[in-house]
């Protein structure tokens, strides 16, 4: 029988979970609804009732060895969720969860971390040992891979690039703090960043006629291709921004990379250009040059799978 892994994400919304080899090779993956004000029990029983009906159609084929899970909060080490924000579950022991379904070894990480792993293993950080992923989505996230090992740091949450402080007494995040790398560098943060140059420029913009809830980076995107001068300065903000945090990066791990991941990073040059042109022009002289500035090479629809499964598939190998 050939050997697969469960790769398990859990979202806000949604869930998503498959099985994928060791060469990164998706067999099957679907989704439930996560219904994160319900009891996590509830989400476990549905999803493997699931999975356990899907699976039976290859079981004669694939042998499930291990299961690996990226999800809002979770603890590397103690494998628990920790009080996620958008979930109403506080603290959840999900190893002892999933032991009730499936009886094999278990690992669970942060969304970031997870894909980060799955950049290494499947992705475009193949024969990396050094680098970071930097998840840009609604939020913003991290994963650091030093000497080919993920950074988990004395309490498992180490790399939390998005809360880093950039502007002193700046924006309010999330997290109750002001001034966090997220609410500039971020689907959200460059809503805000659009709206505030609106509030201070009188340019024509086609974003003046739409309202902040219904705004998104991929219109902020397309006014910009279009050249609207807003959009165009709202993403030279945010790439500026994100180069100064780069910056300080690079002189506290000198990795070889920055791999972006998420939908903000489909702007392509748009988002890479100032970032990569501030980061440069502020690396101490011995940096200059050698820090490669790269676009993710997972599919986004399957990333979080891969990275989930790369976590585990990890782990198998110690």
């Amino acid at each position: 029988m050939k050997d697969v892994t469960l790769g398990i994400d859990i979202g806000g919304t949604n869930t998503v979970f498959g099985i994928v080899n060791k060469k990164g090779s998706i067999i099957f993956k679907d989704s439930i609804s996560t219904n994160g004000l319900e009891p996590a029990e509830n989400l476990f029983e549905r999803l493997f009732e699931k999975f356990n009906n899907s699976f039976q159609h290859y079981s004669k084929e694939y042998r499930i060895v291990g299961v690996g899970m990226g999800a809002p909060n979770a603890n590397y080490y103690t494998r628990k969720i920790e009080n996620p924000i958008n979930l109403n579950w506080g603290y959840v022991d999900v190893a002892s969860l999933i032991k009730k379904h499936c009886d094999v070894p278990f690992a669970i990480t942060n969304d970031a971390n997870a894909a980060a792993l799955g950049e290494m293993d499947f992705g475009s950080a193949k024969g990396m040992k050094n680098f970071v992923e930097v998840t840009l989505g609604t939020g913003m996230g991290s994963g650091i891979i030093v000497d080919g090992k993920m950074l988990y740091g004395h309490t498992g949450a180490a790399g939390e690039l998005g809360h880093i402080n950039i502007v002193r007494d700046g924006r309010r995040c999330g997290c109750g703090r002001k001034g966090c790398l997220e609410t500039y560098v971020s689907a959200t943060g460059i809503k805000r960043t659009v709206f505030e140059l609106l509030a201070s420029s009188r340019d024509d913009s086609s974003l003046r006629d739409i309202p902040y809830n219904q705004l998104t980076s991929k219109q902020i995107y397309d006014a910009a291709n279009l050249g609207d001068k807003i959009a165009i300065a709202a993403f030279k903000n945010t790439g500026k921004m994100l180069g100064d945090a780069l910056t300080d990066v690079v002189a506290l791990l000198s990795p070889e990379a920055f791999v972006i991941f998420g939908g903000l990073a489909q702007a392509g040059e748009m988002i890479f250009e100032p970032t990569r042109k501030q980061m440069e022009n502020n690396l101490l002289d011995y940096y200059k040059g050698k820090i490669k500035l790269i676009k993710s090479g997972l599919e986004e629809s399957d990333a979080a799978i891969l990275g989930a499964s790369a976590l585990i598939w990890h782990e198998l190998r110690k």
